[in-house]
């Protein structure tokens, strides 16, 4: 297993953090030029492609069922808040540990195969997750879990006024992307490079490869699953949409737009995504097709991503 010269990694460490500080520094100012819940949606989608990239873009795991931890976490959390009446933020927490127990169930029979096996394994989960969630008593179907309450911040700060809602997903957001970043750049996340980069020889130099993955599988799942509750106390509903198979499928185009193995590139693909859908909407079902020619754009022209070729042209990190 290889290593940058510590030169090179305290340089690429230092241009990451400035880059982190600009993000932060647009987004605190982002609500106003954009309406606050546009901005909280494309914050929650982003902190989902951040944590589908963590497993692909670093492990080399291409999972087709990363819905069913955004969703799954979403009605334990709307489940939670409003039938329970726990706290905004214990219900969030609620969701979270949710994903992150079936990201460790789905995990340990996943793990177990390779290439579009493990892809399809996943895919295989996630349908049945979003037959439970048809089926089951306390998702209520296709009406799903509305009018949940948004309640107050450590019982101080009103969530219902949607600029301090806003900047409580903010703060989730930056959070759980400083948490990845650090997952990346530490040992653990070497090995999960090694690992992605040559399996076989990770496995040579003594490294407990499936134990490593099951490790990734399961942060990307607890980290989905903070995504998706997050954004269903943002939206007060948890509906079957965020275990649909598109929701997984849209985070892959996001990710692949920004640049899949790309600190930043997840964020970028996601709020091209979500920008699209919100400012293209009057073209209906067309907003799909337009989706999918800038799709096949990126792929022609920017095969590295966005933020993948922006990188390489600045011979920066990104």
């Amino acid at each position: 297993m290889t290593s940058l010269p510590s030169g090179t990694a305290a340089r690429n460490r230092n241009q990451e953090m400035m880059a982190f500080f600009i993000m932060a520094g647009l987004m605190v100012l982002a609500p106003l030029v954009a309406y606050p819940i546009f901005l909280m949606k494309a914050l929650c989608f982003a902190l989902f492609a951040c944590a589908f990239n963590l497993l692909v873009g670093y492990v080399g795991l291409l999972s087709f069922g990363h819905a069913m931890f955004l969703g799954s976490a979403g009605y334990v959390a709307s489940h939670a808040a409003k039938v329970w009446g726990l706290p905004t933020e214990l219900a969030i927490l609620a969701g979270t540990a949710a994903a992150a127990f079936v990201g460790f169930v789905v995990g340990i029979l996943a793990i177990r195969r390779q290439g579009i096996y493990f892809s399809m394994t996943t895919l295989a989960f996630s349908q049945m997750v979003y037959f439970l969630a048809i089926e089951l008593p306390f998702t209520h179907g296709e009406d799903g879990i509305q009018s949940v309450p948004r309640g107050k911040l450590l019982g101080m700060f009103d969530l219902s006024n949607e600029i301090t809602l806003y900047f409580f997903v903010l703060a989730i957001f930056l959070g759980a992307f400083l948490l990845i970043r650090r997952i990346i750049n530490s040992p653990f996340g070497e090995v999960l490079k090694a690992i992605r980069e040559n399996e076989r020889r990770a496995i040579s130099l003594g490294y407990k490869v499936d134990q490593y993955k099951l490790a990734a599988f399961v942060l990307s799942a607890t980290l989905a699953g903070l995504a998706g509750a997050t954004k269903d106390i943002v939206f007060q509903l948890a509906s079957l949409t965020d275990v649909h198979f598109a929701a997984s499928g849209e985070v892959v185009l996001m990710t692949l737009l920004g640049g899949m193995g790309t600190l930043f590139g997840p964020v970028v693909g996601a709020f091209i995504i979500i920008a699209s859908e919100n400012y293209l909407s009057r073209f209906g079902d067309w907003v799909t097709i337009i989706q999918g020619m800038i799709f096949v754009v990126c792929v022609l022209a920017f095969r590295k991503g966005i933020i993948g070729v922006l990188a390489e042209k600045l011979g920066i990190s990104l």
